[in-house]
This record gives structure tokens, C-alpha cells and sequence, in this order.
């Protein structure tokens, strides 16, 4: 195990100025590259202490800065348009970079590692997922996942993949039944009916 200190709050790991240990190689390839930690050594802790202040004002400056962009893109959602299985598997999954590109391009700059996809998503429907605008700021992202555009819309107005399906299940068991233009009319069926109330 490697010992570190923070220079920042880490999910799962600590607060800022925490002295910490961690796997080797999540110290070298996440946490020291991207300037979230130090090195625990003498010199280091030294090094931190004398810049605590300016990088807690730096901290402070970065979180309100995305407490202001999270109050303005709390609502936001997008769409992304996969094949799938009739029973809604996906052929793939559905992971953080494809996220971070669709919140990208609905007006919201994010990085993949923002998006907290724990397991790919592999089936369609509303999805929601956490996005950190800050290690301290969070929003909630709704991805719709479908197979086409109206069926996003059918989903974000409430209605599951199962239901669609079972919908158009039906419209095709009706086509089967009834031939082309042999379908009954539903006004004239109206009219029989009024007919049958007057005799009466």
C-alpha cells in the first residue's frame, strides 16, 4: 500500500489534507497524474501545509462555481439511440463515455470519469445517473435510452419498453385479424347504435 495526502475530497477515500493509503497503482494512475494527491513523504507534507490555505480558496472557488452550473442543469436529459432485442437487451451496452458525449452535446461539458456508471447499461429505458459537476457537487442526469426517437418520447412519457412492445403487439395482432379496409367503422357502428336506441 501506498500512503498519500489529498488535495482534494475523494469519494470513498476522504477529505481534503487526509493522509491516506491506497493501491499502488490507483495512486499512480488516477490519483497522482490528475493531481488529486501527494505522495505522503516529509518534504510533501511540508509542501502542503504552507499551500492548505490557497488550495482550500482554490476548492471553494471551484464548488461554487459548480453549484452554479448544477442549479441550471438539474433537469437535464438526453437521449441515445441503440438496437435492442425485442425483450429491450441492449446489442452493447451503454457506458460513461457515451454519457459524458451526449451531456456534452446538450450544452453541459463533462469528462467520462464525471459520469458514476457503476455497471454498463444494458437495457432500454430511462436511466438515472449521478454526474460530478465537483467531488462536493452532483447532478442527476436521465438517459433515455431507446431504439428511435419516438420511442424516447414514449418512454419519457411514462411508458416502459414492455409496454410499447406490448402496445404494438397488439396493433399487429389487429392488422392480422382484420383484412385491409375491412376493419369496422367506428362512427358507423356509432350510428347502429343510435339507430337501435330510437326503434326502441
Amino acid at each position: 500500500m501506498m500512503e498519500v495526502i489529498l488535495l482534494e475530497r475523494v469519494e470513498r477515500l476522504g477529505q481534503m489534507g487526509d493522509k491516506v493509503k491506497v493501491k499502488p497503482g490507483f495512486a499512480r494512475n488516477f490519483l497522482l497524474p490528475r493531481k488529486k494527491a501527494l505522495r505522503a513523504t516529509k518534504q510533501n507534507m511540508s509542501l502542503f501545509e504552507t499551500q492548505r490555505a490557497q488550495l482550500e480558496a482554490a476548492n471553494l472557488k471551484r464548488k461554487s462555481e459548480a453549484e452554479v452550473v448544477a442549479a441550471t442543469a438539474k433537469d437535464i436529459s438526453v437521449i441515445l439511440i441503440r438496437q435492442a432485442s425485442e425483450s429491450g437487451q441492449l446489442f452493447g451496452s451503454v457506458r460513461p463515455r457515451d454519457v459524458s458525449e451526449a451531456v456534452t452535446a446538450a450544452g453541459l461539458t463533462v469528462d467520462n470519469t464525471q459520469v458514476k456508471l457503476d455497471i454498463p447499461i444494458k437495457t432500454l429505458g430511462i436511466h438515472k445517473l449521478r454526474v460530478n459537476l465537483h467531488p462536493e457537487v452532483a447532478i442527476t442526469v436521465a438517459v433515455n435510452v431507446a431504439r428511435s426517437e419516438e420511442e424516447a418520447k414514449l418512454q419519457a412519457a411514462g411508458k416502459t419498453p414492455a409496454m410499447i412492445a406490448a402496445a404494438e403487439e397488439e396493433a399487429e395482432a389487429l392488422t392480422d385479424v382484420f383484412e385491409e379496409g375491412a376493419a369496422p367503422d367506428a362512427d358507423a357502428a356509432d350510428g347502429e347504435d343510435a339507430d337501435a336506441e330510437k326503434a326502441e
